[in-house]
């Protein structure tokens, strides 16, 4: 049987074919479950959710209106929700040295405000009938990377957030857990790897021969998922055993070949 069989899943952050939102979402609808997935913007959401054949949805993690309706449509759509995954994401780089108090706010307000409202809301929805919510962490929230604090520092304290929600949430038998993806080629990603030098500083600090990719992201999420899961409460590393190291150091990565 498939994994997800009669599931109502929503995955936030899907605006991109080429991210991993849009990659799970696939891997979802494979695995026999009904998918909504939102975005913060319409249109390009829209345009994912037609190449995948689903429903999709505006949807700001910053806004809690817009958190409320999205867990709404699920309801209203499919009569449950059982499985919600957030993948949604901004920027925030610089030295500490650097950092100036917006930067920190936006990067708290998405990042460690939204997971954990986003965490409220989808839970709320569930209600006592279980289900399985699941965040994204960063390796730099588990490997101190120097210029990422205002970026690792919310994705730190979301996954604080995350282990008490498993805490409270865990007597209604919603799981809650967090994945941290390795540097993965995506939308996102890719203007970096056109730098030569940046996928080879990466390899170097891998236990595994290879990135991750979307597919091993999408695929850790779908077990999450799964009623195969009897995990709570933890950061699932899908890196290729690079917090076995570290992550390489800017002059690493520009450095000349």
């Amino acid at each position: 049987m498939a994994l997800l069989a009669g599931k109502v899943v929503v995955v936030l952050g899907a605006s991109d074919s080429r991210g991993m939102g849009a990659a799970t979402a696939r891997r979802c609808l494979e695995e026999g479950a009904k998918v909504i997935i939102a975005a913060r913007s319409a249109e390009k959401v829209a345009a994912v959710a037609e190449t995948l054949g689903c429903i999709g949805a505006r949807c700001d993690i910053t806004q809690d209106n817009d958190l409320q309706q999205l867990t709404q449509m699920a309801l209203s759509e499919y009569g449950q929700l059982n499985v919600a995954i957030n993948f949604a994401g901004i920027e925030a780089g610089g030295s500490i040295a650097e950092l100036d108090r917006e930067t920190l706010l936006n990067s708290a307000n998405v990042h460690f405000a939204g997971t954990a409202l986003f965490i409220r809301f989808m839970a709320a929805a569930m209600g006592d009938t279980g289900g399985s919510i699941i965040t994204t962490s960063s390796q730099t929230a588990l490997l101190a990377a120097p210029r990422l604090a205002a970026y690792a520092g919310a994705k730190a304290g979301a996954d604080h957030v995350m282990r008490i929600a498993a805490n409270e949430y865990g007597k209604a038998n919603i799981r809650v857990n967090a994945i941290a993806p390795g540097f993965t080629p995506t939308g996102m990603t890719e203007g970096y790897l056109q730098v030569p030098t940046i996928e080879p500083a990466f390899l170097k600090e891998l236990a595994l021969p290879r990135l991750p990719s979307t597919e091993d992201i999408a695929n850790a999420a779908v077990w999450l998922a799964s009623d195969q899961c009897f995990v709570t409460g933890d950061v699932l590393d899908v890196s290729g055993g690079q917090t076995l190291n570290r992550i390489p150091t800017v002059a690493e990565m520009m450095a000349e070949q």
